[in-house]
């Protein structure tokens, strides 16, 4: 079915676009729960969650900002809810993982290393910032690495393992691969393996075809069967990255998490409208998207009856 079936995953908000950037990212938990509902109609069988600040905007890893907006979802939806562990660089450990070991979801995201996380560039776009916060993310990021060193990855694993919940493995270059590969041969992380190749960031691997070949081969070679091998592409390479991918037999990842626009300076209104571009395109090429029940099979998830939200 894995070959067939495309998995397709909605970043609804993340952290690292402010609300200044656009007027279509969510912030609310109102606005970050009807977001995801969205985007479940467009096609989406996971969504990949963050929250904020409801009145600023910022990055918020507290439980009590992801409790409404799960209850929501979850009322209203059987999707796949995979909750992030990344939260934001400015975070600590045991702050990011926090919504993770309260809500025991079936799914997690899992950066697989520490890199340099370079998001200044955006301030050459965006001259007018609303909130001070905004310009402290964005510049700070020339002088501020994105920790998961090996014990963090550990710690990461075993505190969730009894709680049932598998990983969407973050690899931003070759070296994660390996790594995830790592933490497999001590039997840490078991299969199937849920990779997420992450392209076009500054820090980590580019958005070529070469670059997106050669993170897909080294996985094959690594995981074989036990592998889906899902992508996301950064900014403007979103659609170029998920089209090749699909074409190649993986699953992708949208949402404005990843990027906020609908093509050359045109901003996407919604996750819904990117899901739809990109379901399009997947069908096209003669597959299937991916239920949440089939979604969940393939991935061998505990089921959402076993979450603790």
């Amino acid at each position: 079915m894995s070959a067939r079936k495309a998995i397709i995953t909605c970043a609804v908000t993340g952290s690292i676009h402010t609300p200044s950037m656009s007027p279509y990212l969510p912030v609310t938990a109102e606005e970050i729960a009807e977001a995801a509902l969205g985007a479940v109609e467009a096609g989406a069988a996971i969504i990949h969650l963050h929250a904020r600040n409801p009145k600023d905007g910022r990055p918020d890893q507290s439980p009590d900002a992801f409790r409404p907006i799960l209850a929501s979802i979850k009322r209203r939806s059987d999707c796949v809810i995979n909750i992030t562990t990344g939260g934001a660089p400015t975070m600590s450990l045991e702050e990011r993982l926090k919504p993770c070991t309260v809500f025991k979801p079936e799914v997690a995201s899992l950066n697989m290393g520490s890199m340099n996380f370079g998001l200044f560039e955006m301030l050459k776009r965006y001259k007018t910032l609303k909130h001070e916060w905004e310009h402290t993310l964005l510049d700070g990021s020339r002088d501020r690495v994105f920790r998961n060193t090996f014990k963090d990855i550990e710690f990461i694993l075993t505190t969730c393992a009894e709680n049932g919940t598998r990983f969407e493995v973050e690899c931003y270059d070759i070296g994660h691969v390996y790594t995830l590969a790592h933490f497999v041969d001590r039997g840490l992380v078991k299969p199937p393996f849920f990779v997420q190749s992450v392209f076009g960031i500054l820090g980590g691997i580019g958005a070529h075809p070469e670059d997106i070949a050669h993170m897909k081969r080294t996985a094959d070679r690594l995981f074989g069967n036990d592998l889906h091998w899902s992508v996301l592409g950064g900014g403007k390479s979103q659609m170029e990255v998920a089209a090749l991918a699909a074409s190649m037999g993986g699953n992708v990842r949208v949402g404005l998490e990843d990027s906020l626009w609908d093509g050359p300076g045109r901003l996407a209104e919604s996750n819904a409208h990117q899901v739809r571009r990109v379901r399009r395109i997947i069908e096209g090429l003669g597959r299937e998207i991916a239920t949440p029940a089939e979604a969940r099979a393939m991935l061998e998830l505990k089921g959402g009856d076993r979450v603790a939200f």
